[in-house]
C-alpha cells in the first residue's frame, strides 16, 4: 500500500488554483495597506522632513515641556496657598500674635499669610525701637502700611512668575505650527512639480507633516491658554484675600 503511486486527478489542479487565487489577492491587499500605513507613519514623516520642519518640531516640544512644568508648579503653589488660607481661623483663635504666626507657619513656611503677619509684627517692634533713622520720621501707621505693601508686591511678583511664558506659549505656538504647515504644503507642491503627477508616495510625507504641525501647535497652545486664565483668576482671588488681611493687620 505504501509503495503504490496515486496519480492526481484532473480536477484537483483546478480546485487548488481556485483556493490559491483568493489567498494571493488577500496578501496583495495586506501589502498595499501596510505600504499606505508606512507612508503616513510617524517614522516615515520624520524621515521625509528637513531641517526647518525638525526645528519647528523641537521648538514646539520645548514649549510644551516648559508650559506643562509651569502648569504643574503653579498648581502646586495654588494648592499650598489655599491650604494656608484655611489656617486663618487658627490665627484669629490664637491668644497672641506670635502664636498666631506659628499657626500660619504650620500650613507652610512660605505661606503668604504668615509672611504678612511676620512683617507686621516685626514692623510693630521696629517702629518702637527705631531712633535716629529716616524711618523714625514717619508715622508708625505709615511705616506699617509701607511694609505690608512691599510684602504684598513681593508676593504678587512671585505668584505671577511664569505666567508670561504661558501667555506667550498660548499666543505663539499656533503660528509656529502654522509655519510648519505652510512649509509641509510647500514641499508637497515641490514633489508634485518634480514628479509631474500627484502620486500618494510623493505627497504623503509633506502633507502628513503639515497636518501634524497644525495639530501640534494647537496641542501646545490650548493647555497653556486654559492654565493662564485659571491661574490669573486664582491669583486675583488670593491677592484680594491677602490685601484684606493686610488691611486688618494695619488697622489693628
Amino acid at each position: 500500500v505504501h509503495g503504490k503511486f496515486i496519480p492526481a486527478k484532473r480536477g484537483d489542479s483546478a480546485v487548488q488554483s481556485q483556493v490559491m487565487v483568493p489567498i494571493i489577492f488577500k496578501l496583495e491587499q495586506q501589502h498595499m495597506q501596510e505600504t499606505a500605513q508606512n507612508a503616513f507613519g510617524f517614522a516615515h514623516l520624520w524621515a521625509s522632513g528637513d531641517l526647518v520642519s525638525h526645528t519647528v518640531a523641537y521648538i514646539l516640544a520645548a514649549m510644551s515641556i516648559a508650559s506643562w512644568y509651569l502648569i504643574l508648579a503653579k498648581a502646586w503653589d495654588w494648592y499650598r496657598a489655599r491650604r494656608a488660607a484655611k489656617a486663618m481661623a487658627a490665627f484669629w483663635a490664637a491668644s497672641s500674635v506670635s502664636e498666631g504666626i506659628e499657626q500660619l507657619r504650620q500650613a507652610g513656611e512660605d505661606s503668604p499669610y504668615a509672611q504678612l503677619a511676620t512683617q507686621a509684627n516685626c514692623c510693630n517692634h521696629d517702629c518702637e525701637a527705631v531712633t535716629g533713622r529716616l524711618a523714625s520720621r514717619f508715622d508708625p501707621a505709615e511705616q506699617m502700611e509701607r511694609a505690608l505693601r512691599q510684602q504684598l508686591s513681593t508676593t504678587q511678583a512671585r505668584m505671577e512668575n511664569g505666567l508670561t511664558l504661558l501667555a506667550t506659549t498660548g499666543a505663539t505656538s499656533p503660528f509656529i505650527g502654522l509655519f510648519g504647515t505652510v512649509w509641509g504644503i510647500y514641499h508637497a507642491l515641490v514633489a508634485i512639480g518634480i514628479s509631474g503627477q500627484a502620486a500618494l508616495e510623493k505627497i504623503a510625507g509633506p502633507v502628513g507633516e503639515a497636518l501634524i504641525m497644525t495639530a501640534a501647535g494647537l496641542a501646545v497652545a490650548l493647555p497653556a491658554v486654559f492654565a493662564y486664565n485659571a491661574f490669573t483668576r486664582a491669583n486675583r482671588v488670593i491677592l484680594a484675600d491677602l490685601d484684606a488681611f493686610a488691611h486688618v493687620l494695619c488697622v489693628d
